[in-house]
């Protein structure tokens, strides 16, 4: 099992850079719940609830990847794309509901942080995403924190590191450090924490059943997990 020490969040944001400006140089833009889903294209629908989830992070950590790995191809063909933004979306019945989530996935570049204000206002969740092999990403996850709460201090938070099947490759003392690093931006931004791989299929339709999960009281919690060598779970 792994411990961490508490990092109060004002310590973490003065030791880290809050600035979200260009990272990379080639940006692309326990029970079960009771669900059914399709894709529905975005068309109108007056019975239909849509809930919007955001997702910030750097330029090719895999965020658009784990998008489309939950909702499907042929729902990426119909994404819409705009500049530093791409709009997919993921219809679900629960309770006898129509559920959409509609997940606004911003660009990681410098041009993109013109989106951050209309992708976080009213979102119920937003996901905090790093890739698990570069740790300046997981430093510049304050910054996209920072950024979101100038719009949004209501949303769920999740803090997500892609690419957890590379991650567990590397040398044991590296991944120690940065899980203990994680978890502690976690605790500060009081936001749940899961390891992830969209490759594999890792944690990604846990993340979205943990979100309905809290959203509509329902009954169900992942199961904490501070294994090395597994994918982290921790809240």
């Amino acid at each position: 099992m792994l411990a961490t020490e508490d990092y109060p969040l004002g310590e973490i944001l003065s030791s880290s850079s809050s600035s979200t400006g260009t990272r990379d140089s080639d940006c692309g833009n326990g029970a079960d719940l009771e669900t059914t889903t399709s894709s529905s294209g975005y068309e109108s629908d007056s019975d239909l609830v849509a809930l919007k989830i955001s997702i910030l992070g750097d330029c090719q950590i895999g965020k658009t990847t784990f998008v489309i790995k939950y909702v499907g191809d042929e729902e990426e063909k119909r994404s819409l794309q705009m500049k530093g933004l791409n709009l997919m979306d993921k219809t679900f019945h629960i309770k006898g509901a129509r559920i959409a989530f509609r997940i606004w996935d911003v660009g990681g570049d410098r041009r993109s942080l013109d989106q951050v204000p209309i992708a976080c206002k009213d979102a119920v969740a937003i996901l905090y995403m790093f890739d698990l092999t570069s740790r300046c990403t997981l430093n510049n996850v304050v910054g996209w924190y920072e950024e979101a709460r100038k719009w949004n201090q209501t949303a769920i938070p999740i803090l997500i590191g892609t690419k957890f099947d590379d991650f567990v490759q590397l040398p044991p003392d590296i991944q120690w450090t940065i899980i203990t690093q994680a978890r502690a931006y976690a605790r500060a931004m009081k936001a749940t924490l899961f390891f992830s791989s969209a490759t594999h299929n890792i944690n990604v339709n846990k993340i979205f059943k943990f979100i309905m999960a809290k959203l509509f009281n329902l009954p169900w919690t992942p199961q904490r997990n501070l294994t090395i060598g597994e994918p982290i779970i921790d809240f």
